[in-house]
């Protein structure tokens, strides 16, 4: 059950990537989150550091912008995306997929 709610999850997120309403990185996520047109949510993998990991976390904080741990790894999340490396977070910028990530977690 769980490898089926990752596997919807990663597939709402590929979706996000595709519709071109995706930041991914830690670094452009927190950069993006200083903008005035703030994400509507980030999506941390469940293997980030623990510094990344307080980064994430206060930033969004700061900011007010929801941060969710997934049950994928940085591995996961990449191949998700795209992207051939380790990728830590990833922020939704459209608020009805960002309601489709939420109803996959």
């Amino acid at each position: 059950m769980e490898t089926e709610t990752n596997g919807a999850l990663l597939g709402a997120i590929g979706l996000c990537r595709k519709a071109g309403r995706l930041i991914l990185g830690t670094d452009a996520v927190c950069l993006a989150l200083r903008e005035k047109k703030k994400p509507f949510g980030v999506l941390a993998a469940n293997d980030v550091s623990a510094n990344t990991a307080k980064r994430l976390a206060d930033k969004c904080n700061t900011y007010g912008v929801p941060l969710r741990q997934i049950g994928a790894s940085g591995e996961e999340l990449a191949a998700a995306v795209g992207k051939g490396a380790k990728t830590a977070a990833v922020a939704v910028t459209d608020a009805e997929l960002w309601r489709l990530v939420l109803s996959r977690l």
